[in-house]
């Protein structure tokens, strides 16, 4: 690749980056200043505070984001990959299934999940009502229209799901290119009006605001936080971009975009202190608050869009982590493997969204919950960081407290500001985070159950093969392909197989699929087969969480390692387990009831797989747990 082919794709990942990556912290400036300054939480507006708010969204814009999330959290990818569970599964890597910290771990990073889906539910709702909320600026008698207008947009924009955003998702970076120059403008106007917000960027003012304003200041430091959403992001979405670009985006655009724009929104407060209703919408007058209310909606629209694909390669994670039952995921794109959709989850996610915009109303309201989620996802990445840094890279201890101890604090400030809001609509997130994680945890503990239960009957494969063929059944021809776990003796398909047909292939081969807490696995390694005799082997198949699984795919990877296959020729033997809840099994009765009902809805295997339909041959099991 040329110096000039390397310098145009850097280009082009950029200003995609620019697009997906940064739509979510691009809107915060439409809600957060006159989130601060609503009278709820009771802080004056005069110039000293104006200049300490500002400096405190500057300098966590820099100590958060800049420093915190592009300059480290970025170093701690996962084979190339970000996010929080990426961050887990390489938290978890680190230690040994027996340390004490494996589950704690895991426990923080299924937390530090919910609290994302919290995220991307909320950030839709609000990005897209305090867009439209404009129309209230420029005429009150509009309010009414407000929430009804969010409503359309939303339920058009989970309707096109399906159809996947490799059309409209070239415009992406260009609107958005358009909305951050449109910030910067808008901010340079303001600044020149009002020169003295420029002593902002001093941080001595927001230190003086803390101390002088104490708790009003600590209250308000949960509505400042809504200038960080979006900072997570950034990580997740290091897979699709890498990171030059990702880093590129933030300090050439993004920053120096938002900086400029809460300066001037600052300055505009300090000349007309009347604008505090919706400071945003009154940064040029009159005339542009109906094409900035079309402009911001397309920004809340693409900074949504993020947020739901966003949710649905986490959920496609947690399924291969065993952390969800198996769904059906669709690509809407032959050419990007990254871009799915997942109709249960797309409709599920509508759906609270919309109770989220009905229920609360306003985007000043959904703020609380807002920053809830946002501060408890940074905290537990920064705890999984910790880990990382220490037992992954083998960092002295002290320079591991020194790297990560600090934004722990920060986050945990941000987090107790926030939790102050707990009835205000703090607890929306909370109960999703928790429904979900109660979901998660469920499921994790249920498979384990079903995998004790079948590893106390299960016989042993090798002693099974050496009694089997001291007088072997008739073979017919063919290939039969058994599906077993990962340590599981004979497949129950297998032994009804012999009950009920009395008969064996020509060739029998055991699939067994291993899913390892790494994104990808390098296709030399994905496939290993062992021979077991009589014309038996084991199959062995290698998968990260982002993989796709596609047996068919590996099937015809086998011809290398002297195991072909001719499809037409070949059966899938699949044993359907239905699970029981019996009483005095490892779990409370409602939860063994919770998992029954999941394992009963789940993806059957043979979909996951891709295996053809018309190959297939279920037999049925029942497990008690």
């Amino acid at each position: 690749m040329t110096l000039e082919h390397k310098k145009s794709r850097v280009a082009a990942l950029t200003l995609a980056a620019v697009g997906i990556v940064y739509g979510d912290i691009g809107t915060s400036p439409l809600y957060t200043l006159k989130t601060i300054f609503d009278d709820e939480h009771g802080l004056a507006l005069n110039t000293f505070n104006l200049l300490g708010v500002i400096s405190l969204i500057f300098w966590g814009l820099t100590m958060i984001v800049s420093l915190k999330y592009v300059a480290l959290i970025l170093r701690a990818d996962n084979r190339g990959e970000g996010g929080v569970m990426a961050l887990m599964a390489l938290a978890l890597n680190s230690v040994t299934k027996s340390s004490g910290w494996y589950v704690p771990l895991m426990m923080i990073g299924v937390f530090g999940a919910t609290m994302f889906y919290g995220d991307s539910v909320i950030t839709p709702a609000i990005s897209v009502l305090g867009a439209i909320e404009g129309l209230e600026v420029a005429a009150p008698a509009l309010h009414q229209y407000v929430v009804p207008l969010t409503i359309v947009v939303l339920v058009a924009l989970y309707s096109v799901q399906r159809r996947g955003t490799a059309g409209i998702g070239r415009w992406f970076g260009p609107i958005m290119m358009v909305w951050f120059a449109a910030l910067a403008v808008m901010g340079v106007i303001n600044i020149v009006q009002a020169p003295q917000i420029l002593a902002a960027l001093n941080p001595y003012y927001a230190f003086a605001f803390m101390l002088e304003n104490r708790f009003i200041a600590f209250v308000a430091l949960g509505a400042v936080v809504l200038a960080f959403t979006g900072a997570e992001a950034l990580y997740a979405d290091m897979g699709h971009f890498g990171k030059k670009p990702i880093r590129a985006a933030w300090f050439l655009i993004v920053f120096p975009s938002l900086a400029l724009n809460y300066l001037g929104q600052g300055g505009l407060l300090i000349t007309h202190p009347e604008a505090v209703s919706n400071p945003f919408f009154h940064q040029l007058g009159a005339w542009s608050i109906y094409p900035l209310v079309v402009l911001s909606t397309m920004a809340a629209v693409i900074a949504s869009q993020a947020t739901i694909s966003g949710t649905f390669s986490m959920t496609k994670q947690a399924i291969a982590l065993g952390l969800l039952p198996r769904m059906r995921v669709k690509h809407t794109s032959e050419s990007e493997i990254g871009q799915i959709y997942i109709p249960a989850v797309n409709w599920l996610q509508l759906i609270v969204v919309l109770i989220a915009v009905i229920s609360f109303g306003s985007s000043d309201k959904l703020a609380g919950a807002y920053g809830i989620a946002v501060t408890a996802t940074m905290l537990c990445t920064t705890l999984l960081t910790f880990f990382v840094t220490r037992y992954r890279w083998h960092l002295p201890l002290a320079l591991c407290f020194g790297a990560t101890g600090f934004f722990i604090i920060m986050d945990i400030m941000l987090f107790s500001a926030s939790t102050l809001k707990l009835f205000h609509g703090g607890w929306f997130p909370l109960l999703l985070g928790a429904v979900l994680f109660t979901v998660m945890m469920t499921w994790r503990r249920g498979r384990e159950l079903v995998f004790e239960n079948l590893q106390k009957h299960a016989i042993p494969l090798d002693d099974f093969l050496q009694s089997l063929f001291v007088a072997p059944p008739t073979r017919v021809p063919g290939t039969a392909i058994f599906l077993r776990g990962e340590s599981d003796g004979v497949p129950h398909a297998l032994l009804h197989n012999l009950s009920h047909n009395k008969v064996l292939h020509d060739r029998v081969v055991f699939l067994t699929v291993h899913m390892h807490e790494v994104p990808w696995m390098p296709i030399k390694e994905q496939v290993a087969v062992v021979e077991l005799g009589h014309n038996c082997f084991q199959l062995n198949i290698q998968y990260g969480f982002k993989d796709e699984p596609d047996i068919p795919k590996v099937l015809a990877e086998c011809h290398q390692q002297g195991l072909p296959f001719e499809m037409m020729e070949t059966s899938f033997f699949i044993a359907r387990q239905t699970v029981i809840s019996a009483p005095g099994g490892g779990m409370a009765p409602w939860r063994e009831h919770l998992y029954v009902a999941m394992s009963r809805n789940a993806r059957g295997a043979a979909d996951y797989y891709q295996i053809p339909p018309n190959r297939v041959i279920e037999l049925g099991t029942q497990v008690e747990i």
